[in-house]
């Protein structure tokens, strides 16, 4: 009878060990599927980045025909950008937003200088494909934020956190508004 108890605590034991065990791998791959849903929304916003720096050199170009020389200097300005990608972090996203940012401040001074370019067909469609894209790069980040809000709350929850800590799974950083994005600019001035 004492070994039958015996053998009854040690299977309860190697039981709660292989639950345990089972809980763990199954905490770390919904760690691993969220984190990997955090950069895909990132992945999504470097698509849409790069979409909307596409449709600024159909507006460097459309500039071009009207002010050569400040074209060539936001042909430069596209050309020194960093590429944004999955793997990106937010700070890199918001660099290369400023550096966006500057590029349309520079067109659109140019097309106030010159009246016929902001008449211009190329320009406005041009124009209006900047606004898709940069409304498309709002909406990303608006997914971004809610999936590495879902991220961050699991890696700090108890008991997930445990694995979190022991596998080494950090927070991630949310996009915040900037004082210049607080006022939404309008490229058809």
């Amino acid at each position: 009878m004492g070994i039958s108890i015996g053998l009854m605590l040690v299977a309860g034991i190697v039981l709660l060990g292989v639950l345990l065990v089972i809980w763990g791998i199954g905490v770390y791959n919904r760690l691993v599927k969220e984190r990997e849903l955090v950069r895909n929304a990132m992945g999504q916003i470097a698509a849409q980045i790069e979409s909307r720096w596409d449709a600024l050199k159909s507006l460097i170009e459309a500039t071009r025909q009207y002010a050569g020389h400040e074209a060539d200097t936001f042909k430069s300005v596209t050309e020194a950008r960093s590429r944004v990608t999955s793997q990106s972090t937010v700070a890199d996203v918001e660099q290369d937003n400023q550096l966006f940012g500057r590029a349309m401040a520079n067109i659109n001074a140019v097309a106030e200088a010159y009246p016929d370019l902001k008449a211009s067909s190329v320009y406005q469609q041009s124009m209006g494909a900047v606004d898709k894209y940069e409304n498309q790069v709002r909406q990303s980040r608006m997914v971004y934020n809610d999936t590495v809000t879902k991220y961050n709350r699991t890696i700090q929850q108890v008991p997930s956190n445990i694995i979190a800590g022991l596998f080494n799974f950090s927070q991630e950083r949310y996009f915040e508004n900037s004082p210049e994005k607080a006022e939404t600019p309008s490229w058809n001035a």
